[in-house]
């Protein structure tokens, strides 16, 4: 999602004559977009501006906007201890980075917008166009949560849920397809919570599905009590919907889960995926795991385990159990560290044969894969499969924006590297 606002952010720029550079030191006003989701992410903002400080020494100093949700859950502490920094604005303030940047140009003092003002927000980029030209592009549906997990930021920092109208969606949607994308990622902090006017994600996706240049959609992130029989009946009617779910877990212990405030179980979350595998077998699942988290024992994180290798989920992302100020888990009493880390490492082990198995089982089989640019190498295209990997393919023909019939011939360990196979045979296709 960070991504998705850093690019209209930069639409909103593009309006008071601001364009986006590489080169740090011309800056003229240096915007750093933050996520709060992990415990460093402050110590990062820090650090970096200890970078532009460095860089600006001898130099007119630029405007430095702090943006996103670091802002919004410590911007006043921000402008306290940093005097660089010149405003911060959070995540549902985006629409007025316009005028904070013309306020500073005439030497305004230090600007602090982090109120929840998610309408207007949305409004205004309603009148903007989308000017991200990727293949693959991000599309903002929803923002916000509602569901209170107690080790999470997101409802302090996001507010509450709030979807988008679906006549501003499909707008957006075709104007990314106009600029170039073949793929469109729904996002949202509980992206299956959508529901606008009693339409809700599954509506929305088949909406999409009718333009007509549009090759793929996926969505992120999900909810597993937000996983309705009407979505997954469109994952069995949907062609152009990409057959892997994120659907974030946490833990595989009940206990935990509860103490959490996940507000499912290890058997309801199993019963949505096997609902899911049932009206599309070739489907697979990605998810968050957070290790160590107050409270659990040995036992508990044997049951993540053993989740892990029930469900064999193709991507894993997991952390050690990170305190956020603000949140009702934040007094809890953390496990000892070194045992922490120890379980992150024997679940990454477990994450990672699992993965390695998937991996191998595509060597010599046939992958559709979405091409979305060329690579450093000379005649070498990088795309992505069905499934989200990455995938390398030597060609003396364009392949940028093409759907292509690949064949994998080699793997390593993030990357499958293939060739295009002009007489396809389903037989090798590798669902």
């Amino acid at each position: 999602m960070n991504e998705y606002d850093s690019s209209r952010i930069s639409d909103f720029t593009k309006k008071i004559n601001y364009t986006l550079t590489n080169n740090l030191s011309e800056a003229d006003c240096y915007i750093l977009n933050t996520c709060h989701i992990r415990e460093k992410a402050t110590d990062k903002v820090y650090h970096d501006i200890g970078r532009l400080k460095k860089e600006f020494r001898n130099k007119l100093k630029p405007i430095v906007l702090v943006a996103g949700c670091v802002a919004q859950a410590e911007g006043e502490i921000l402008l306290q201890k940093e005097k660089y920094i010149d405003a911060v604005i959070g995540p549902q303030s985006y629409h007025q980075i316009n005028d904070t940047i013309l306020r500073l140009e005439k030497k305004s003092k230090s600007i602090n917008f982090t109120e929840f003002e998610v309408i207007e927000k949305f409004d205004s980029l309603n009148s903007l166009k989308n000017s991200d030209n990727k293949i693959s592009a991000f599309l903002t549906i929803q923002e916000g949560c509602d569901k209170f997990c107690k080790f999470c930021v997101v409802p302090y920092t996001r507010g509450a849920e709030f979807s988008r109208s679906l006549k501003e969606l499909i707008s957006e949607a075709n104007q990314l397809v106009k600029n170039g994308a073949k793929e469109i990622t729904l996002l949202g902090q509980n992206v299956n919570a959508y529901n606008f006017d009693k339409k809700k994600l599954s509506d929305l996706i088949l909406e999409i599905s009718k333009i007509k240049d549009l090759k793929r959609i996926r969505y992120t992130t999900s909810h597993p009590t937000d996983f309705t029989d009407d979505l997954v009946e469109v994952h069995k009617n949907c062609e152009k919907l990409m057959p892997l779910i994120h659907l974030p877990v946490q833990s595989g212990s009940n206990k935990i889960l509860q103490e959490m405030n996940r507000k499912h179980s290890v058997e309801e979350y199993l019963k949505v995926v096997e609902k899911i595998k049932k009206v599309k077998p070739n489907i697979e699942f990605s998810s968050d795991f957070i290790i160590g988290y107050p409270g659990e024992t040995y036992d508990d994180f044997q049951k993540t385990i053993e989740l892990m290798n029930k469900v064999k989920f193709i991507n894993s992302f997991s952390f050690i159990y990170s305190a956020r100020p603000g949140t009702p888990a934040y007094s809890l009493s953390n496990i000892n560290h070194n045992e922490a880390k120890k379980r992150l490492m024997d679940f990454q082990r477990t994450a990672e044969k699992i993965k390695t198995q998937y991996r191998n089982k595509l060597l010599n089989k046939i992958s559709t894969v979405l091409f979305e640019n060329k690579t450093k190498n000379e005649n070498e295209y990088f795309g992505r499969d069905e499934y989200f990997n990455s995938v390398i393919v030597k060609s003396e023909i364009n392949l940028v924006g093409k759907v292509k019939s690949i064949k994998i011939i080699e793997i390593n360990q993030n990357t499958l590297f293939g060739e295009v196979v002009f007489n396809f045979n389903k037989k090798n296709y590798a669902a």
